[in-house]
């Protein structure tokens, strides 16, 4: 959404309800579709002073309050209705969040009246087609391929397997969106099916690198983005959100590393060793078609409109080519804090410009951007350590969670810096 500009609005005239139910839903539909809560609070602030009102808004991962008040009554205005919606976390969709957009502005610029923005921000409700759910699950795999190929250095057995498992995780994170008690321990059963197959595979098939597969299967749960979020909103002062999303963090990675020990102890029990023996890896040579798939499986992943696949494609390679070079120009390995900064900068410069040029959230750009610079594998790696009783490596490892998360959001506010944003999202 635009920042506002002065001058008279005719929307302030009406009805003080319809105006009051227009925001609450796209609060709602903002929120639903993965929007931080600085930049939601953001949007709904400046959307209702272009509406007349003065809207105090306070946002975290599960629910919305807003106070509204007239803005002609001045500073001694007093908030004439509140309202409180209790939400479940958010889950980024860049196709319906850029619609969400679209219809606000349009609604603002006087080019759809109340009523019709509010009819279409909850037709935006609807449940995913037939075709997005299969786009969705076939992203799982192709993500989880890419990134065995791109940062594990599998073997072409690997990639497969993580693969195949990518799907079956795709399914049950499909099965859980429509099943509440599944979706609370749909991480947890995700880590046990991940970890049982790869398991069974390489005691009876093919020697597999276990731990290569079972991470790259489990990246797209890590919740690698939900702590980037996290540190943002603490840096940017919205503590409780911040706080939140990070505790809803910690239990997921508590949920995959629990799903993952306590397979490995049952089939240890009933007999099944796998034969733990990495393959011969892929050639160098296949980093740049698997970054290239790993790209559009976000786009996928993130379910951003078609038009919308190019500019995705752009920012994750050239948000993961910049934390390689950084990293290599360090002197250490690509993943270094160093490395990190420069990526995530980068991303966040180009996701401001595209904002500028485009007129569409920059979210198309930032989000899918720093998905492979996020430090999620490194969390899971040191809550799994310290479940094992390694203490030393596990908070070293912690260390450089910590580390660079730092980095990448540092990066990500001096990118703003660099291209100071024109939108809210």
């Amino acid at each position: 959404m635009n920042v506002p500009v002065a001058g008279a609005q005719p929307l302030v005239t009406a009805a003080l309800n319809t105006r009051i139910a227009f925001l609450l839903e796209l609060a709602r539909r903002l929120h639903q579709y993965g929007t931080s809560a600085p930049r939601l609070e953001m949007a709904i602030d400046l959307s209702a002073r272009r509406l007349g009102l003065q809207a105090d808004v306070w946002s975290s991962p599960t629910a919305i309050i807003i106070s509204f008040s007239d803005l002609g009554q001045g500073d001694e205005g007093v908030a004439q209705t509140t309202q409180v919606m209790r939400l479940a976390p958010g889950d980024i969709n860049l196709a319906r969040l850029c619609e969400a957009d679209d219809i606000a502005d349009r609604v603002i610029a006087g080019e759809l009246d109340l009523r019709e923005g509010f009819r279409l921000l909850r037709e935006l409700g609807a449940p995913d087609t037939r075709k997005a759910k299969i786009n969705t699950v076939a992203s799982y795999g192709l993500s989880a391929a890419s990134i065995a190929a791109l940062f594990l250095h599998s073997s072409w057995v690997d990639l497969v397997v993580a693969g195949v498992v990518g799907v079956l995780i795709g399914c049950i994170t499909l099965l859980s969106a429509t099943r509440p008690r599944l979706a609370v321990a749909s991480d947890a059963i995700s880590a046990i099916v991940a970890t049982a197959v790869a398991i069974l595979v390489s005691a009876f098939v093919v020697p597999l690198a276990i731990k290569s597969v079972v991470l790259a299967a489990l990246i797209i749960l890590v919740p690698g983005m939900s702590l980037t979020t996290a540190v943002r909103e603490v840096s940017s002062g919205h503590l409780v959100s911040g706080m939140a999303r990070l505790g809803g963090a910690m239990a997921t990675l508590l949920k995959l590393v629990f799903g993952t020990v306590a397979t490995t102890e049952v089939c240890a029990a009933f007999g099944i060793h796998a034969r733990d023996f990495a393959l011969p890896p892929l050639p160098g040579w296949t980093d740049w078609p698997a970054l290239l798939v790993a790209a559009v499986a976000f786009a996928m992943l993130f379910r951003a409109a078609r038009r919308d696949w190019p500019a995705v494609v752009v920012a994750v390679i050239a948000g993961y080519l910049a934390t390689r070079w950084g990293g290599e120009f360090s002197g250490r390995l690509p993943s270094a804090p160093f490395g990190v900064f420069i990526g995530g900068l980068l991303v966040s410069a180009l996701a401001n410009l595209y904002a500028r040029i485009s007129k569409r959230p920059g979210a198309v750009i930032r989000e899918p951007g720093i998905l492979l610079l996020v430090p999620g594998s490194v969390g899971f790696r040191s809550v799994s350590f310290l479940l094992e009783r390694d203490t030393s490596l596990g908070m070293d490892t912690a260390l450089l969670l910590l580390t660079l998360l730092v980095s990448l959001v540092a990066g990500l506010l001096f990118g703003e810096l660099l291209v100071s944003p024109r939108r809210s999202l």
